[in-house]
């Protein structure tokens, strides 16, 4: 049975075990229709309307119908785009003046699992204050609307992201003369991104392109990258790209099957921007990003802000300091100045263009930021309250970064799902950096579990 999965930008309030049922999906698409439908915005044919989306997972199927059914009931008309990345429906919600778009989808998760994701009219997250309306909806009884909605099929909805992804580069770029493999994670990107990178001339590989319902994300795509590894040695490509199951994530691999996480594809735009676009105003991280790529910016004097873990936080400080990039190691990068949400299509067009302007091949490329020895140590205890705050532990952490002398950090973090706190050190050896990493977890353990 499928599980409940709602990221940082679902549904709050629903996050638990147990199935998430038809009968869910239809409540909340009744929900969603009557407080997304009495917002300001433009209507279709007397109805605001509001486009659905989905990747490959086949659970997608059944909670699809049940989310138009109850949108429906509610007055609102139902654009229907099928299978597509995450960022798609972002776009297509404001190419379409929807009142809202939904995206149905688990991410990076394993088929088992789905949620849902809302997005505002401007293709932006629902303010919070929305989604807690939607939440308090799903008690409402469902009465049938004195004007149903209605259904309609977007049938050009991939055309149109695949030449907004093409927009998205300066006229006459070319990717003639690459070889590029593609994993598509048998994913929502499967029948996206092998068009959009041939279309610009590359020769493409296409793996993971073979959705089945089941198979999504499985020994593929971002989160399983050995595929494309292997797949870039095997076939002599340049350069390798994976996508993770919805199309928000990307990973590259250089032409030697060694690979480039988003830290790594942040440089590599950012230094872009400072050499080839004016200048990079700023870019932003989050508390997991490597050092090195702090470090690596900054001798660079571009501004580096971190941000709390999740694209939301990354978001959130990205419009506080008017800065148009930021992202996350994993892969979930933000350009800002061509979309509104993390893109894996748009970010890899992103770092290509910077490939291609250095002309130099990404192994060359990637050198010129040193990434720093990372270890991290989940230190399980019976308790956590004042765990951090406890004065030796405090005193553990100042001596550590007095040895790292600020080519290094420290962070210990709570887990957020388990009795856990994470201690993470980096620096420029890593034999120094697992040392001084198991002392801090060393005290934090006996002040956790005394």
């Amino acid at each position: 049975m499928t599980r409940k999965y709602f990221g940082t930008d679902g549904i709050r309030g629903h996050v638990g075990e147990g199935p998430i049922t038809p009968d869910f999906m239809l409540r909340l698409g009744y929900a969603a229709g009557k407080v997304l439908g009495q917002l300001p915005g433009a209507k279709r044919g007397g109805h605001r309307s509001i486009l659905i989306g989905k990747d490959t997972r086949i659970s997608g199927y059944m909670f699809e119908a049940a989310l138009e059914a109850g949108l429906i009931n509610a007055g609102v008309d139902v654009g229907l785009l099928g299978p597509m990345p995450t960022p798609a429906i972002a776009y297509l919600t404001r190419t379409f003046h929807a009142q809202a778009g939904i995206v149905i989808s688990a991410s990076h998760n394993p088929y088992q699992d789905n949620g849902i994701k809302f997005f505002s009219a401007d293709g932006s997250k629902l303010p919070d204050q929305v989604e807690l309306d939607i939440e308090a909806a799903l008690d409402l009884p469902m009465e049938t609307a004195a004007d149903l909605g209605k259904a309609w099929r977007i049938d050009d909805a991939a055309a149109r992201y695949i030449e907004f992804c093409k927009a998205s580069t300066p006229w006459g770029f070319s990717l003639e003369g690459l070889k590029i493999v593609l994993d598509c994670a048998n994913g929502a990107t499967y029948h996206i991104a092998p068009k959009v990178f041939r279309e610009l001339g590359a020769e493409v590989v296409a793996v993971g392109v073979s959705p089945d319902g089941h198979n999504i994300n499985l020994d593929c795509g971002s989160t399983r990258p050995a595929l494309m590894l292997e797949a870039v040695r095997e076939h002599g490509a340049d350069l390798g790209i994976a996508f993770d199951g919805d199309g928000d994530r990307v990973l590259f691999a250089d032409r030697n099957g060694e690979l480039v996480d988003g830290d790594q594809l942040l440089f590599l735009i950012a230094m872009h921007r400072q050499q080839f676009l004016g200048g990079c105003s700023g870019v932003v991280g989050t508390q997991m990003s490597n050092y090195g790529f702090e470090l690596a910016l900054r001798e660079r004097e571009i501004p580096f802000e971190r941000a709390k873990v999740g694209d939301r936080y990354v978001l959130e400080k990205m419009q506080a300091n008017d800065w148009k990039l930021g992202g996350e190691s994993s892969g979930h990068i933000i350009c800002a100045d061509s979309t509104t949400t993390g893109d894996g299509v748009i970010s890899a067009l992103q770092a290509l263009r910077a490939i291609t302007d250095f002309g130099e091949p990404l192994d060359q490329l990637k050198a010129r930021m040193k990434m720093l020895p990372q270890h991290m140590i989940n230190v399980r205890l019976v308790h956590r309250d004042g765990v951090l705050e406890h004065e030796d532990v405090r005193t553990a952490v100042t001596e550590v970064e007095a040895e790292l002398a600020g080519r290094g950090r420290v962070l210990l973090r709570p887990s957020g799902t388990e009795p856990l706190i994470r201690v993470m050190v980096e620096g420029e050896k890593r034999a120094q950096v697992e040392q001084l990493a198991a002392r801090i977890a060393e005290v934090v353990q006996r002040v956790g579990n005394s």
